[in-house]
């Protein structure tokens, strides 16, 4: 599946902590810093930008995917 072209640092924020377990812990500047617990300590940092970049989209979904031990089509699926 396409990776989606309009999809912003907020609404991927919110699908984070809605489906995958994470939650913000603070911002700096226009970046968003998410944490989790599961499996392991993670920290995202997440551009609050509109539209996000797809080589930046790919690399938090790349990140994200290899530390839940899903594959990266599950995440696109959770964003539509």
């Amino acid at each position: 599946m396409k990776v989606p072209r309009d999809l912003s640092g907020t609404q991927l924020i919110k699908v984070l902590c809605r489906d995958w377990g994470y939650h913000q812990i603070h911002q700096e500047g226009s970046h968003v810093i998410l944490q989790t617990e599961t499996p392991a300590h993670q920290r995202l940092s997440v551009p609050n930008h509109n539209p996000l970049r797809i080589g930046t989209l790919n690399a938090i979904l790349r990140a994200v995917a290899a530390h839940k031990g899903v594959d990266r089509q599950a995440l696109l699926d959770s964003l539509r």
